[in-house]
């Protein structure tokens, strides 16, 4: 039987096999603990990593949301702020234009005024030219020559009573 047992090849491969086991497990054990451990290690570092990773980008989310919102509070105020100057200029430039608007008319009526002073003036200086051109024709006419010369003398007399 020791001998069937000897040659027989499935024996001596259960017995390398165990031994090989054996062996592995011995001096393998550690080794392949410690890759395990370190695997894990590393593991737990990167898992830590990305914890920290995390909350960082929360915090900067939340900063960039506070951002934002502060920016979008600023433009409403600029927006306010703009919207109120505008309308100050609108009422500015409306009650600027309101005066220029009077100055120009009162400019356009006294204008028109002096416009019309100087056509009465001329019409005046016109109707008395013609009046004057009549009363010759007609004096011219009328007169003779003695009341021509007593009207001339006693013009003359008026004239240099005046300018003395």
């Amino acid at each position: 039987m020791i001998d069937a047992l000897t040659h027989d090849s499935t024996l001596w491969v259960l017995i390398s096999f165990v031994l090989f086991l054996y062996v592995a497990y011995r001096f393998g054990k550690n080794a392949v603990i410690g890759g395990l451990d370190s695997k894990i290690e590393e593991i737990r570092k990167e898992i830590e990593t990305a914890e920290s990773l995390r909350v960082e980008a929360q915090e900067l989310l939340a900063q960039y949301q506070r951002k934002q919102r502060d920016a979008e509070q600023e433009a409403g105020e600029i927006i306010a702020r703009a919207k109120d100057h505008a309308e100050k200029i609108k009422v500015q430039a409306e009650t600027d234009l309101a005066e220029v608007m009077a100055r120009r008319e009162a400019q356009l009526a006294d204008r028109i005024k002096r416009i019309e002073q100087n056509a009465m003036a001329e019409i005046k200086a016109h109707a008395a030219q013609l009046a004057i051109q009549a009363t010759h024709d007609v004096i011219a006419q009328d007169l003779d020559q003695k009341t021509e010369e007593d009207l001339l003398s006693a013009s003359i007399k008026t004239v240099s009573s005046q300018l003395n």
